[in-house]
């Protein structure tokens, strides 16, 4: 299950932020996973909440947007959709030489922090 990695991965960025900007509380947490990433979101949910207990953002409400895959054609220049790194046929040349340009990301998009007094 790589989405507890994930989550881990998010709490590091989340506590230093957090620690940088004198944070006690992280209310909101927005995550932007890209669809070829493969990310089961209830399953990233209850990671992001088991590895948040007993933290600074222990109660924040994770919201999770899915980025869609997209591709560009290093020959034709063309830019399509894609459901998976494996499909990156040009639908304009039938080449498959494509550099993919969105989708294989996960990026921790903004937080809601309450600041200490």
């Amino acid at each position: 299950m790589h989405e507890l990695s994930i989550a881990e991965e998010l709490g590091r960025q989340i506590e230093r932020l957090a620690c940088e900007h004198n944070a006690k509380r992280v209310g909101v947490v927005e995550v932007e996973t890209g669809a070829l990433k493969l990310v089961e979101q209830e399953a990233l949910r209850e990671a992001f909440s088991a590895v948040g207990e007993g933290t600074v953002f222990e109660d924040a409400r994770l919201e999770i947007r899915d980025t869609p895959g997209r591709a560009r054609c290093r020959a034709c220049g063309c830019e399509y959709g894609i459901a998976s790194p494996h499909e990156l046929l040009c639908p304009e040349c039938g080449l498959a030489d494509a550099e993919i340009t969105q989708g294989n990301d996960i990026v921790l998009a903004s937080l809601e922090m309450d600041a200490a007094e």
